[in-house]
């Protein structure tokens, strides 16, 4: 869950502007969803965990809190904040955890307490996030450590459910994807499917091979071709979907492979894999029953049934760009909510099951990079060989 999931639009008749500093306005046109924190108070949501809800609900009062005292941007005012709170206090109290002793109920109050307490003048806005840190901090460690707890339940069990749609490898314009059965999770590509690759046949248990993809490859878009020609024409529509070199680096260098005896037979490596779909609506998107999903940058299905999804991460994961300086050369700024979004992703794909690994974008453009790459996948592919019975 995200901490834009609390809010809503505000209807057209409801909108209204706030003065953010003196003589400066904003027009807010969005509001926090009142229903939503009434019905955590009361009990958790039917689809969200209590534990996923309660970690997004700590991050926005983070983020709120830290905004009120340095930028001066929050997101709620007095009243939403005061809402927020109660809804926390109930989630960690369903969750057996002691609700942080705030010393104020709202950003007024918070203004007031960091007055009282020389948080003013020089050094404020460290002092105030230091503040803060130290009230929410421990609340953030006890959940992410009922996360690891969880996350170690559920992977013993392995990950749950099977595919039903892999969407892989867009080129161009990315696919819009949307949830069309509930009941049936049956998913549809109402914009740009041809420039993605789809394959909804049953995939096996135990893994899928490059052999098994060249076979479905053959079936359904190259009748004609041999097997090695075939293996030639998809590995290259693979390689055509990435648009980094350290993508690219680690394709090759996993491909290569595949021309080693018994190469065929190895897990498939998928790049630009749409991994899992939220099926609720979100009232931005401009199709209904849109779905927020995140691409992983590549996927093995191990013979061992383990799903093992590997990341190359870029500047622009964890840190926001900056303008270009005189000479064109870009910067970017650490982010640390990018940075918190993205380990939180990794902790939802954890607790279901997935292996994650990341590598640094700049780590593959090193000229040992597909040394490391090598000894990398070597050491992989031997953890997850097909259990011997």
């Amino acid at each position: 869950m995200h901490t834009d999931d609390f809010f809503r639009t505000k209807p057209d008749d409801t909108v209204n502007w706030t003065e953010h500093r003196p003589g400066e306005w904003m027009c807010q046109l969005w509001g926090l969803d009142a229903e939503l924190m009434e019905l955590l108070r009361f009990g958790p949501l039917p689809a969200e965990p209590d534990l996923d809800v309660a970690v997004a609900l700590t991050r926005l009062l983070h983020e709120d809190f830290v905004a009120r005292g340095t930028s001066h941007d929050e997101r709620m005012n007095d009243e939403e904040v005061v809402l927020a709170i109660k809804a926390h206090r109930a989630l960690l109290s369903r969750l057996g955890l002691e609700p942080p002793q705030l010393p104020f109920r709202h950003h007024s109050g918070f203004y007031d307490y960091w007055r009282k307490n020389d948080m003013s003048g020089g050094g404020g806005w460290q002092a105030r996030r230091e503040c803060i840190e130290d009230l929410l901090g421990p609340t953030r460690e006890a959940l992410e450590e009922l996360q690891e707890i969880e996350y170690e339940r559920r992977f013993k069990n392995g990950p749950r459910g099977t595919f039903k749609n892999l969407i892989f490898a867009a080129v161009g314009p990315k696919p819009k994807i949307v949830l069309r059965d509930a009941v049936n999770n049956d998913v549809e590509i109402v914009q740009n499917a041809e420039n993605c690759l789809v394959c909804s046949d049953p995939l096996p248990a135990h893994g899928l091979t490059w052999r098994q993809m060249v076979t479905w490859w053959v079936a359904n878009h190259l009748p004609s071709a041999d097997e090695p020609a075939a293996a030639d024409a998809l590995y290259r529509r693979l390689y055509r979907s990435l648009d980094s070199l350290p993508e690219q680096t680690l394709l090759r260098t996993y491909c290569a492979r595949y021309a080693e005896p018994g190469g065929f037979d190895l897990p498939a490596l998928i790049p630009q894999v749409y991994l899992h779909y939220d099926p609720y609506t979100r009232k931005s998107r401009e199709h209904t029953g849109a779905l927020y999903r995140q691409r992983m940058d590549f996927l093995l299905l191990a013979p061992d049934r383990s799903r093992i999804v590997i990341e190359v991460d870029g500047a622009h994961h964890y840190g926001t760009k900056n303008p270009a300086d005189d000479n064109g050369r870009v910067t970017y700024t650490a982010s640390p909510r990018l940075y918190s979004e993205m380990v939180a992703e990794d902790r939802r794909l954890r607790l279901a099951g997935y292996e994650i690994y990341r590598f640094g974008g700049w780590e593959l453009t090193r000229s040992d990079s597909p040394q490391v790459l090598a000894d990398f996948f070597a050491e992989l592919l031997d953890r997850h060989k097909k259990p011997t019975s």
